[in-house]
């Protein structure tokens, strides 16, 4: 399960197909649907947050818009109810160590957007979160990478 830090504009179609579908995955696992995946680490920041599911369904509201900007088909109404509005801390560790981890992917499977990423030192968020000084989140970090 990957579920970005940085812009969804910087996913290349297949990334973008895979980050609404494991979004899905996580609000089935936030709302005790599933009986696997409920320790996964990507999990943690919106477990963290006072209203996970409201959280997890913030991002994928972004994903979805994302997607009519490409003028995909993804379904909003599987999005869940949301109920206010909140901003996640992410640190500037996390959003660079994503953008590498995507260069990689993005390497083998759109060179356009590898190139346009490769770029920008300085990618932009997915909009529910906010950028501070740090290092990689430790949830990221595993001993076997």
């Amino acid at each position: 399960m990957r579920l970005w830090t940085l812009h969804p504009k910087y996913l290349d179609s297949k990334g973008l197909v895979a980050v609404w579908r494991e979004a899905l995955l996580a609000q089935k696992v936030l709302q005790g649907l599933t009986k696997g995946y409920k320790q996964h680490p990507q999990l943690y920041r919106f477990k963290a947050q006072t209203d996970p599911l409201n959280a997890i369904a913030l991002y994928l509201l972004h994903i979805y818009q994302e997607s009519q900007q490409r003028h995909y088909q993804f379904d909003h109404h599987k999005i869940a109810p949301i109920h206010s509005n909140l901003t996640i801390l992410a640190t500037e560790g996390q959003l660079q160590y994503e953008r590498q981890h995507l260069l990689q992917k993005l390497q083998q499977r759109d060179v356009n957007k590898y190139h346009e990423l490769l770029s920008i030192t300085q990618p932009e968020p997915l909009p529910l979160f906010h950028i501070v000084a740090g290092a990689v989140e430790t949830w990221e970090i595993q001993p076997n990478k």
